[in-house]
């Protein structure tokens, strides 16, 4: 599978960007994808997870409410809809796909996802 995020970039506090996951190799629609970031000096963090049989979904505790994922199966496409921007949300956001179709509930640790994206930048200004 090959991974390719787009979308970030320099963004004011409160402002919103919306992150896209391209995936190829393999149809989407039985796969978990986690969206992840890293801040610098600082461990890679889940952002929030898709679970694409269950259409069910996770988010960090500190996204919940202004974050959204969602997947466009039509496109083998995952987007992250980020409103509300914080200075502390920068950060190089990453999208992971595991290696095998899953039915069970999407991880929120990255060492369940064995293909990841280059990673796009986020920066948000106070």
């Amino acid at each position: 599978l090959q991974v390719v995020e787009s979308g970030g970039g320099l963004v004011q506090r409160g402002g919103s960007l919306r992150l896209s996951c391209a995936v190829s190799g393999d149809t989407l629609d039985v796969y978990n994808i986690g969206w992840f970031r890293q801040a610098p000096g600082k461990e890679r963090e889940a952002v929030s997870c898709l679970s694409s049989v269950l259409n069910a979904t996770r988010y960090a505790d500190s996204v919940k409410g202004r974050f959204t994922i969602s997947g466009d199966h039509a496109k083998n496409a995952v987007y992250l809809q980020m409103n509300s921007l914080k200075p502390e949300d920068t950060a190089v956001y990453y999208c992971a796909v595991p290696r095998w179709p899953d039915e069970n509930m999407c991880r929120m640790r990255p060492s369940a996802y064995q293909f990841w994206g280059q990673g796009t930048q986020v920066t948000v200004s106070p």
